[in-house]
């Protein structure tokens, strides 16, 4: 291959020459078959809220604005039996996260509709809504005292740079470059939004009929994430990581009670790990929260506990369930629990009572993560203790659902079926095996193609997830739906170090990631392929984030594949020491020690260690705008492929950090560069009757 080929001019062409000649995809996609462009027409619930009353559900409309190029939020309602769904709030802006107030007569929100987010209170009486705040920063975790008569809520608070030297003889009018940006913080940047700027998440109280928010919290510290109110009203239990090293102890935190007249402060745990989402009891005895003791793993379970509202007496809830924890609500009668967890690959919502006993509600969460099929949903709970979730159907995005105490389901919405109920969608087939390296079971899903004929032979893109401790599951995927609309049969599932199997699962890759997990993940190409209409010539594979970095060390190891593309991968986990926005967790979690004194560790995990093996025809693809997993990774990779003559290209998605899918265009553009590189080495001669 010519080694001196234009990157810049390369890319635009390859994917506009491609879509212009491809057949199966671009210019045949009938009106029965998803395309590129239903990326836009796609809706989904979320963030469902049950009024007071327990009769209706607020909920968040989501749907994608192809003239902004955004997810829009509205505010709907609908009857817990289904009928009566009305918009709330609906138009061109931004309206989100709503919270009743505890007798039920008011709903605050926050909403764009002025320009900047600001705090809003509708009267639901008179119908009248009141602007409650004027601030420069969006507001965020809103809760409302006890007697209604205040909001608290956190936001995040500029502080003024101290520049160690300033140039002080600049001439008046004078145009010279802009000033030096002196940081001196470990963590200065934050995928999602660039360089962080001097300043922390604080919390204010502000009342409702609108006036002067007042801050709360001090120090540079965050303070943020869901708080309570004291039965009281007059303090505020809030988490924050207020430790000297906060910044190299990234995952602690404790829980505080802040008096809200004298600001005095309290800590009410001082455990290793994490301790957050505090949730006051009915009756103001007692508190829940979700957190844990520090092991050192890379995975560790989050636990739900229960304590005192003084902070004493703390209860382990759920000691006995191999799961981490998510949500947590109180049950109206203060006996118990309900809690979120995966569990193989789905999303649960649990109830537990005070003494530990949990039951199931539901298996069925999902439908809101519209990229890639990662484990996602969520929940809210009626006075009756029926719950009311977003509903994981796998073949289209999240409606609402509810199901009583005896497991009867109601469907509540129907968000998508202008566009799914005239299109050919098949839903992923869970298919189990077991792994070659210690007959673990292991899961995967398949998705065919629409019109699948098992007598046909079919090229397989094998698809897998970041994290590397996260979790796919049966759910809605945009990216894996256009894939097998295009013709492949597409392939996903959990190998090791995946979340939802268990703390010992996830941590078979402590300090040893990659490692087996790329044995799993041919197992389950084996697998497939055994079921008889795989074309074993026609074999593909991507991945983003950490299923990038397996994606480059299984390029690495075999040359089966006939393309890769690597999305957004750590390449080289020396060079990530300091480049990353999460470095300081890496190097604590995922290695025994610095990469300066044991930089063997670093560079036998690293894919650019194998990159000299690499024979398969390799795309990268990162957000120009990532540091999660930063473009420098990708550029190293690329640079090493093409130094070894390897055929490649690079995609940089503009205006994109670590979420590509955060514009919708973004994640058409991932998924059609994909198909395009792809279908470009697919050959059709084996594809057989």
């Amino acid at each position: 291959m010519n080694k001196n080929y234009l990157i810049k001019s390369s890319i635009p062409l390859l994917f506009s020459a491609l879509f212009a000649s491809h057949t199966t995809f671009a210019d045949e996609v009938t009106s029965n078959t998803l395309s590129l462009k239903d990326v836009f027409n796609l809706e989904y619930a979320a963030n469902p809220v049950v009024t007071p009353d327990g009769k209706h559900v607020v909920y968040e409309r989501r749907s994608m604005d192809i003239m902004t190029d955004s997810v829009r939020r509205n505010l709907w309602s609908v009857a817990l039996d289904g009928s009566s769904h009305l918009p709330i709030l609906s138009d061109s802006k931004n309206h989100f996260s709503p919270v009743f107030s505890p007798d039920g007569t008011k709903l605050a929100y926050l909403s764009s509709k002025e320009g900047k987010v600001q705090v809003y209170l509708k009267d639901l009486a008179s119908n009248s809504t009141a602007r409650v705040t004027d601030v420069s920063m969006s507001p965020s975790s809103m809760s409302f005292s006890p007697d209604g008569k205040y909001l608290a809520f956190s936001m995040f608070t500029p502080t003024k740079s101290k520049p160690l030297f300033n140039l002080d003889f600049k001439p008046k009018d004078a145009k010279w470059a802009e000033s030096a940006q002196y940081i001196d913080q470990t963590n200065f940047q934050r995928d999602g939004m660039g360089m962080k700027r001097p300043g922390n998440m604080q919390v204010y109280v502000v009342p409702t009929i609108g006036g002067t928010p007042r801050q709360i919290t001090q120090g540079a510290h965050d303070h943020a994430g869901t708080m309570t109110w004291a039965k009281n009203g007059r303090q505020l239990i809030i988490a924050a990581n207020t430790k000297e090293d906060a910044e190299f102890d990234m995952l602690n935190s404790d829980l505080f009670s802040i008096d809200i007249n004298t600001l005095k402060v309290t800590q009410l745990t001082n455990m290793t790990g994490p301790e957050h989402s505090p949730q006051l009891s009915p009756n103001g005895k007692k508190i829940a929260f979700v957190g844990n003791e520090d092991n050192g793993k890379s995975n560790q379970l989050s636990q739900l506990y229960v304590m005192a509202s003084d902070g004493s007496n703390i209860e382990n809830l759920t000691k006995n369930l191999d799961r981490s924890v998510g949500v947590v609500k109180w049950a109206d009668n203060g006996k118990g629990l309900y809690f979120s967890y995966d569990d193989m690959g789905k999303k649960n919502v649990a109830y537990v009572s005070l003494s530990g006993k949990i039951s199931t509600k539901t298996s069925n969460l999902g439908g809101t993560n519209l990229g890639r099929p990662y484990t996602s949903g969520h929940y809210d709970v009626t006075p009756k203790g029926s719950v009311v979730y977003t509903a994981s159907q796998g073949d289209r995005p999240a409606d609402l659902a509810i199901v009583n105490r005896k497991g009867k389901t109601i469907q509540l919405t129907d968000l998508n079926g202008d566009v799914f109920d005239h299109k050919l969608v098949n839903k992923p087939e869970l298919m189990t095996l077991k792994s070659s390296v210690d007959k673990r079971e292991l899961q995967a899903w398949i998705v065919t193609p629409p019109n699948f004929d098992p007598t046909k032979k079919y090229p397989l893109i094998l698809e897998i997830h970041g994290g590397p401790h996260t979790a796919y599951g049966p759910g809605y995927s945009t990216e894996v739906q256009l894939m097998a609309a295009a013709g492949y049969v597409v392939l996903y599932g959990n190998p090791r170090g995946s979340t939802s199997q268990g703390e010992e699962f996830a941590n078979l890759i402590d300090k040893n990631y990659p490692s087996q997990d790329y044995n799993d993940l041919m197992d389950m190409v084996d697998a497939t392929i055994a079921k008889g209409y795989i074309d074993e010539s026609n074999l593909f594979v991507t991945g983003g984030s950490g299923g990038g970095t397996l994606t480059s060390w299984i390029i690495g190891k075999t040359d089966r594949f006939k393309a890769s593309v690597v999305a957004k991968p750590v390449i080289n986990w020396i060079s990530m020491i300091g480049a990353s926005d999460i470095y300081a967790y890496m190097s604590k979690y995922w290695f025994t020690d610095l990469p300066w004194n044991d930089y063997e560790q670093y560079w036998n995990r690293s894919p650019l260690s194998l990159v000299g093996h690499v024979k398969t025809p390799t795309m990268v693809l990162t957000g120009e705008l990532d540091v999660r997993t930063p473009m420098s990774e990708s550029e190293q990779y690329y640079g090493a492929l093409r130094l070894q003559g390897v055929e490649s290209s690079l995609v940089r998605i503009q205006g994109a950090y670590h979420g590509i899918a955060a514009k919708p265009s973004n994640l058409a553009r991932k998924i059609g560069y994909i198909l395009a590189w792809f279908d470009k080495y697919k050959d059709e001669t084996n594809t057989e009757d």
